[in-house]
């Protein structure tokens, strides 16, 4: 659960990295997203780490999109990728 929280926090100081106009599309986004794998089973590693890979891949993907420097991202792929 302090995983997926941390992972949680962390996606969303990354939506503050996004132009101004699509922060708040991605930051229901994420709550949504977040909110539906709830009742994931916390002791099913695998899939919780799958999720935690996905969050991190999608997280590049809006990251370039809006040009914002990857490395941004460093502290949630430690967080979720070890």
């Amino acid at each position: 659960m302090q995983k997926a929280l941390r992972v949680y926090g962390e996606v969303l100081r990354l939506v503050r990295r996004l132009p101004v106009d699509t922060r708040p599309y991605y930051a229901k986004y994420v709550r949504e997203n977040f909110v539906n794998y709830r009742e994931v089973d916390v002791n099913d590693t695998t899939s919780l780490d799958e999720l935690f890979r996905r969050a991190y891949n999608h997280s590049l993907w809006v990251l370039n999109k809006y040009l914002v420097d990857q490395s941004a991202a460093n502290k949630l792929k430690e967080i979720c990728c070890g």
